[in-house]
């Protein structure tokens, strides 16, 4: 088993929120809980992620290939996602991922050579008033991030 005890039982609490047949409803969950204790998703934690829900393996795949909070390569300690869609667009977004670009010395969809920072193009963040908006490491959601805000997150980061 790729997944530990511990995960498993983490699993196990999600699982239990469905019922029996449906166990594969907690596909996301299951994942979420394997990312964050192997750091990514290879395609041994996904299929390992599939056999315990009981589901085909490609459809435990297709799930974590379609959100971006999901990772199928490693990324760095702080993966920061950017949101470009249209409304961050408009308000400074495209702007905000371009300083990210130039500071990091890296492009969308890299890490950085010490694997500190992996960049990322998000999709709408639901914080359309607040553009230009970031998550960082799918948790920590920071918004009018104006270059002087970028600076001060990649200090705190560093």
């Amino acid at each position: 088993m790729v997944l530990s005890p511990e995960a498993l039982q983490k699993i196990d609490r999600e699982v239990a929120k469905y019922p029996a047949d449906q166990k594969q409803s907690a596909v996301m969950a299951a994942l979420h809980i394997a990312q964050v204790e192997k750091g990514w998703l290879a395609p041994e934690t996904i299929a390992c992620v599939a056999c315990y829900l009981d589901m085909p393996e490609m459809a435990a795949y297709e799930v974590a290939s379609f959100y971006n909070m999901y990772d199928l390569a490693p990324v760095g300690k702080y993966k920061i996602s950017v949101c470009t869609n249209l409304p961050c667009a408009l308000s400074g977004g495209v702007h905000a991922a371009e300083y990210l670009k130039e500071k990091l010395g890296i492009e969308l969809g890299e890490t950085t050579p010490d694997s500190k920072f992996t960049l990322k193009e998000g999709e709408c963040m639901g914080a359309c008033g607040d553009a230009p908006v970031m998550l960082v490491n799918n948790v920590h959601m920071r918004c009018f991030m104006t270059p002087d805000e970028i600076d001060k997150l990649l200090e705190e980061c560093r």
